[in-house]
């Protein structure tokens, strides 16, 4: 019987353990069921005056995915969401943030010059608002009990935060032309991210949902790097290495997301120290070949921009026996996530 397959949330957990070890699992499996997101209200932007109105929605959340572990064996982990955008950091910072009607917020840049950008200080964690961030974890952590999952925030890399700060093209420029300001940039905003991640790991555990995509993680560190795209591979050595690997070895490892154009990257990426899990986001042809390049190397959750309708997507061919993969299908109903979760555990055991 289908019902059967239903893994408890433990062994969930160990299978990612697994997956991201090379432990022996080649594939994990989520399934977006319109069956469950249909009893869900609709999520609120997260804006500093709705922070009630985001608990609430990221308990219920929360609520519909421990009750969908009862009927559906797919792989996910249920957690609570503090969800937020990508401005959190270099809000901390100074800069002021743009709330726009129907979209998520995002930063302005505080800096318009290298010199003002010079002066850039860092923060305490709790004299910003990413303490209202805390708040929102805390708050639920109470509604759920201290056993619950935390998903973190909107992770960005220390430079990702600092292009933020001052505009992008004076930050490019400076790059070139005064690398050692960009630096000590980068050095400040890495240090507001570790005394923020300190104490969110101090203060909720170590075992937590990426921000994106939605893996389960024991130890390390996930995070957003998308400028990559736009510079040199010269430059990753530069500006990037020094951050990720120096993040990855004080964590205990790293789970990369970028939605760059970031080919020309990949061979920087393949040698980032304790690289677990890279989310690349692109095309199908894009996808397919970064399969090619970091196979067995890294766990893989590759994403082409189309919705996976089809247990077999175009690219599953080329996922041989060495290569780890996160598969995501999108399903109307209950009996079609049934059967989808069926054919995905079948395709599991063929693959290990």
């Amino acid at each position: 019987m289908i019902n059967n397959m239903v893994k408890s949330i433990e062994e969930r957990k160990q299978k990612w353990n697994n997956f991201l070890a090379d432990g022996g699992e080649r594939t994990m499996y989520l399934i977006d069921s319109e069956a469950s997101s249909s009893s869900a209200s609709a999520r609120p932007l997260p804006w500093p005056e709705s922070i009630n109105e985001r608990i609430e929605w990221a308990y219920n959340n929360y609520c519909i995915q421990l009750g969908d572990t009862e009927w559906l064996a797919d792989d996910r982990v249920p957690a609570l969401m503090p969800y937020t955008g990508t401005e959190i950091f270099a809000e901390a910072f100074g800069c002021k943030v743009q709330y726009p009607k129907n979209d998520m917020p995002f930063a302005i840049p505080m800096y318009s010059t290298l010199s003002e950008a010079a002066t850039l200080k860092v923060p305490d964690v709790h004299d910003t608002p990413l303490d209202n961030i805390f708040e929102i974890a805390k708050r639920l952590r109470q509604k759920a009990g201290s056993g619950a999952i935390m998903q973190l925030p909107d992770i960005q890399s220390p430079l990702d935060i600092a292009a933020l700060i001052l505009n992008k093209e004076e930050f490019y420029v400076s790059m070139s032309e005064e690398p050692q300001a960009i630096h000590e940039m980068i050095e400040k905003t890495k240090s507001l991210l570790t005394a923020f991640l300190d104490e969110w790991f101090s203060e909720f555990g170590h075992s937590y949902i990426a921000h994106f995509p939605t893996y389960y993680m024991e130890g390390g560190i996930t995070l957003s790097e998308d400028e990559i795209g736009a510079f040199s591979a010269g430059m990753f050595d530069e500006f990037v290495r020094e951050s990720l690997d120096g993040l990855s070895e004080k964590y205990g490892g790293i789970g990369i997301h970028c939605c760059a154009d970031s080919e020309h990257q990949w061979q920087n990426l393949s040698k980032v120290k304790g690289l677990r899990l890279l989310n690349l986001i692109n095309n199908p042809s894009f996808t397919k070949r970064s399969i090619n390049f970091f196979r067995n190397s890294v766990a893989l959750w590759p994403f082409n921009g189309q919705p996976i309708s089809d247990i077999e997507p175009s690219w599953i061919s080329n996922c041989t026996d060495d290569i780890r993969v996160v598969l995501t299908y999108k399903t109307q109903t209950r009996q079609s996530a049934l059967e989808t979760a069926k054919r995905a555990e079948e395709l599991c055991e063929k693959r290990k």
